[in-house]
């Protein structure tokens, strides 16, 4: 039932003309033109006695006013709390003592004003006539914020929703990965939110993050637009100027060392349709080195854009990838130079080695003077085009002050990197992009990629989707309350467990139907449906909202149909095979047939529950990854990819609430996710072996 319950998904969820222009010579690239005067206001700048710093940029060419308050609190370590910033960022949105959330953004629409808030201060940008009442509108959110139990806990679900929607997703799984393992999974830097750490979230934790950290200590407030600066100074006061809260410090965080050789961190996800690559190493980078510039066009060359040489050969060359890329951090803390790719499962290995010998190019100095003068066209262009965003002079003047830049930084900033050469590119390379002691993660199907991968020679090490080593072999476990076992873990035990945790394999053979009656809520309605299934694999579903049918599917073993109000889709071949994939009521009865492979794969963890996992090759190949608890042997967790018209989309599903059905235990609530959407099912009756017409399978 899982596809079509998530096609349900789907129910409910000019030509330009051109004018003549001349004739142009295209088959050569034109001449860059020269860079761009940059004309930069230095800031006037007022110290006010609570900590705060006041910036103010003149500019009256438009009647328009932004503010921007920065806290500069350094990279916070959250811990068991990670996630806690987020919600306590998203709650100072949420009303203040003296304006529920729904008044506040009526005062904010009916001046036609921005007003935004976060966990590091906020802005506020409106017409001039209107800025006063737009700017108090931001002062009194961060200052008097309301923090309303019931909205904490609309964000705390609302997390949890978007990390189980991100479950599945590769990419997602490798950024998680590469972050943690280069820094420290215990690190600022390095941690990372998941669903225990937001579920363990409480509406004090916020406060007490509030109280910490939302204070004017190490704050800066840059006016840009037409205002005076004494304007700006008194509407400062006026609104912070009796503020006060906790003194920040900035955190003082010790390096982290790479690698002492190259190595692949490999995550297996068997269900992956490509494979995730991050590849790199840490580096040191402030804006006020002295080659800041210089990695700024390394970057440039290597991964910056479609001229670059990683999607010029990753792409253009071998069509290992729709595009691949490059990014290289700065700042006052170590930051990553990271280059990556999502690409063809088979060329995996392939893509690793052109990724590496383009980093090697690099360090090699095989840079042409076209892709030196392409990259720096790129900022020539694109840097006085920034200028025009109020919100760019803004970030530029607290800049200058948080990394203790020169005041000229930004109006000489065209003319040092105009100033960069060949030489100083391979320079620079060899200092910061390594290729001995880098991390290389990959996210794919360890079955498929896993071979090739050998043959480059790296150390492979093997991690879990959170970061944490993978134990080939499962240690002496408890199967359940009263049998323990010291054998090494086996797919057949797990199955065989799993039968007799819900009655019995002998119980489970006698049922050859089930009608289950549901309901659900999505996008904010109700639906109510009817699931009928009939050995070995005839199935027919259809979901109403109210007495109106929206969503029908039926199977007979071998054709079907789905049916979205009055329009009627035959089922695929690619479909009616998935279909096939679930013969029985319970399809664990056949797992031990030759039709279906099957391997335990290690030990995992959903919440504070331990797991074995089971990797299942369906016979049409479909891979399920199935997690069943150790100490109940009930099945809590699948991941699998279904047919979204062509495509494979990852799809995860969650179990719970087991109950009797006649003489077996069946899960009473069923959560799928796919495609960033997840919806529950709340079944209120199983009913077993009562007799269902072969007229409700056509």
């Amino acid at each position: 039932m899982k596809k079509i319950l998530i096609a349900a998904l789907g129910v409910l969820m000019l030509q330009a003309s051109f004018a003549q222009a001349p004739k142009v010579d295209r088959s050569k690239k034109p001449a860059a033109g020269p860079a761009p005067a940059i004309s930069i206001k230095d800031p006037v700048i007022y110290n006010m006695p609570n900590g705060m710093t006041v910036l103010v940029v003149e500019n009256h060419k438009t009647p328009k006013v932004r503010a921007v308050l920065n806290i500069d609190q350094g990279p916070i370590k959250e811990g068991n709390k990670a996630g806690l910033m987020d919600i306590m960022g998203g709650m100072l949105g949420e009303g203040t003592t003296s304006m529920s959330k729904d008044k506040f953004d009526e005062a904010v629409d009916m001046i036609g004003a921005e007003v935004n808030l976060s966990s590091n201060g906020g802005s506020a940008a409106a017409l001039t006539r209107y800025f006063d009442k737009a700017f108090m509108l931001m002062a009194d959110a961060l200052k008097n914020p309301s923090l309303p139990d019931e909205s904490f806990k609309k964000l705390q679900s609302q997390m949890i929703t978007n990390l189980k929607s991100n479950e599945k997703s590769a990419a997602t799984i490798a950024d998680r990965v590469y972050n943690a393992l280069s820094y420290g999974k215990e690190t600022a830097m390095g941690e990372f939110v998941t669903e225990q750490s937001v579920k363990g979230l409480t509406i004090d934790d916020v406060k007490q993050a509030y109280k910490s950290y939302i204070t004017p200590s190490q704050s800066y407030l840059t006016f840009v637009g037409d205002i005076t600066p004494a304007a700006a100074k008194a509407l400062a006061e006026k609104a912070f100027g009796s503020w006060t809260g906790t003194k920040l410090t900035l955190p003082v965080i010790a390096d982290v060392p790479n690698p002492a050789k190259t190595e692949i961190d490999f995550v297996d996800v068997p269900t992956a349709v490509q494979g995730e690559m991050r590849a790199g190493n840490l580096v040191s980078n402030p804006m006020n080195g002295s080659d800041y510039h210089t990695l700024l066009l390394v970057n440039q060359i290597l991964g910056g854009g479609a001229d670059s040489k990683l999607f010029m050969n990753l792409r253009e060359k071998h069509g290992f990838t729709y595009g691949s890329y490059s990014n290289i951090g700065n700042g006052r803390w170590q930051s990553l130079f990271t280059a990556q790719a999502a690409v063809r499962t088979d060329k995996v290995d392939s893509a690793v080695a052109e990724l590496v010998s383009e980093i090697l190019n690099m360090r090699d100095g095989k840079i042409t003077d076209e892709e030196l003068n392409t990259a720096k066209a790129v900022f020539n262009g694109t840097f006085a085009l920034r200028m025009e965003r109020p919100e760019i002079p803004a970030t530029y003047a607290s800049n200058i002050l948080i990394n203790n830049l020169p005041k000229d930084f930004y109006r000489t900033f065209l003319q040092k990197l105009n100033a960069v050469t060949i030489q100083d590119i391979q320079r620079v390379s060899k200092n910061y992009l390594s290729e001995s002691n880098a991390r290389i993660v990959i996210v794919a199907n360890g079955s498929k990629v896993l071979p090739n991968l050998a043959r480059l020679g790296y150390p492979i090490k093997k991690y879990d989707k959170f970061a944490e080593p993978v134990v080939e072999k499962a240690p002496d476990v408890k199967v359940n309350e009263t049998n323990t076992t010291t054998d090494k873990v086996s797919a057949f035990q797990i199955i065989e467990e799993y039968l007799k945790a819900i009655g019995g394999k002998e119980e489970v053979k006698k049922v050859t139907s089930t009608t289950s009656t549901f309901t659900m809520d999505l996008m904010g309605r109700s639906f109510n449906g009817v699931d009928k299934a009939l050995a070995p694999n005839k199935r027919a579903t259809e979901i109403k909202m109210g007495q109106m049918t929206v969503l029908k599917y039926v199977f007979d073993g071998f054709n079907g149909y789905q049916q979205q109000g009055p329009q009627k889709k035959e089922l695929s071949l690619a479909e009616i095979k998935e279909a096939q994939d679930d013969k029985g009521v319970v399809p664990q009865l056949y797992y031990i047939s030759s039709d279906y492979k099957t391997e335990y794969i290690g030990t995992g963890k959903i919440g504070d529950e331990a797991t074995y996992r089971l990797k299942v090759v369906m016979p049409s190949g479909r891979v399920s990854v199935q997690e069943y608890a150790v100490k109940t042997g009930l099945l809590l967790k699948e991941e699998t990819t279904s047919k979204s018209g062509d495509e494979d989309e990852p799809l995860t599903v969650e179990y719970k609430n087991y109950k009797k059905a006649g003489n077996i235990m069946l899960p009473y609530e069923v959560t799928r996710n796919q495609g960033g959407q997840e919806f529950t099912m709340v079944i209120s009756e199983i009913k077993i072996n009562e007799a269902i017409p072969e007229t409700d399978f056509k």
